[in-house]
């Protein structure tokens, strides 16, 4: 088949959870194709109609290629034509290995770029040490401008490109014990709504995937473990923490399946004129409104902490004081924990 004629995607951060499961949705895409409206194709092609197929090639990229072996299983378990899907070694950290990915793509170009790799860390920020940080907004913040410096200047010559990134509910409000993970996050946000305001003349989309809780291997890949240094912090701050772990737990058993998200990035991809964000769940859109509602921050610092800390029956010490009580919507919208 000739190269041209394929819709190339790259995704990062494939060797488990959003990133595996969507590689493998669009490599076993019963059609095989998207249906199309030309958008991936340069400035001066022909726009196929909407009936014809565009054949896609995924590249399901990951730090460790030692680690693609569930994803293979899980293509197989889909039936994935061979030819649909190759993994390739790519480090959002080291710019020289995103060079390289970029160079064994053999189309030549990338048409959609997932921005998926991630990391998270957990725990009072007391104990984390300079590594740790370090590392969390190596990968989700710089990692993922060295992807995207690696790919945007050639969608920008082309006149086309989709840019993907994995964005949470926790850049969009500051949740508890992840005051690191938020920053990241809400790095991400500013990062892509500027790239989104700037590409717009040259056909080039930015958009952010906001998930909420989802069943993956995030916790099991947090920096530095659950908690991180918890036995650094005061005696109230680890009954806190001991009761954000509650409110998780309860938060848990509503998470999405990695399946249902990777269709809400389809919705993304298939959509003529895509938006800024796509929300995975509307469960916590209201608590988020609080932000925008009340400017000053009091209405959402106080319905987040009556929702983590409070809205358990005895989870507030004897001597905890408790703010005022926020509106009701929002303390019922607000149950959720990290991704």
């Amino acid at each position: 088949m000739d190269p041209a004629a394929r819709t190339v995607v790259l995704i990062t951060g494939c060797s488990s959870g959003i990133g595996l499961h969507l590689a493998v949705r669009l490599a076993s895409d019963p059609s095989r194709s998207f249906k199309g409206t030309g958008w991936g194709r340069p400035v001066g092609w022909a726009v196929p109609k909407a009936s014809d197929p565009v054949p896609i090639a995924v590249y399901a990229t990951m730090r460790d290629l030692a680690a693609q072996g569930t994803l293979w299983e899980a293509a197989r378990a889909r039936r994935c034509p061979p030819e649909s899907l190759e993994t390739l070694e790519l480090d959002v950290r080291d710019s020289d290995s995103v060079a390289a990915a970029r160079a064994r793509v053999t189309e030549g170009r990338v048409d959609v770029l997932v921005c998926n790799a991630g990391r998270g860390l957990l725990g009072p920020l007391e104990g984390h040490g300079p590594g740790a940080v370090g590392s969390i907004l190596d990968v989700n913040v710089v990692g993922t401008v060295r992807t995207v410096q690696a790919f945007l200047p050639d969608m920008k010559r082309r006149g086309s490109g989709r840019v993907l990134v994995t964005g949470s509910m926790g850049g969009l409000m500051g949740i508890p014990f992840n005051a690191v993970y938020c920053a990241s996050k809400f790095a991400l946000e500013g990062l892509c709504e500027s790239l989104a305001v700037l590409l717009l003349p040259f056909g080039v989309h930015v958009s952010l995937i906001e998930c909420g809780p989802v069943h993956t291997a995030f916790y099991e890949k947090l920096e530095g473990g659950l908690g991180g240094a918890l036995d650094q912090a005061d005696a109230r701050t680890r009954h806190l923490f001991s009761l954000y772990q509650r409110h998780c737990e309860r938060v848990a058993r509503e998470a999405q399946d990695p399946e249902e998200v990777a269709e809400v990035f389809m919705a993304a991809l298939h959509a003529p004129q895509p938006a800024l964000r796509y929300f995975c769940t509307e469960r916590f859109l209201p608590l988020a409104r609080l932000r925008l509602d009340d400017p000053s921050g009091r209405s959402y610092v106080a319905a987040m902490h009556h929702a983590v800390f409070v809205a358990d029956p005895g989870a507030m010490q004897s001597g905890d004081s408790e703010p005022d009580a926020a509106p009701e919507t929002a303390v019922h919208a607000s149950d959720r924990c990290p991704l």
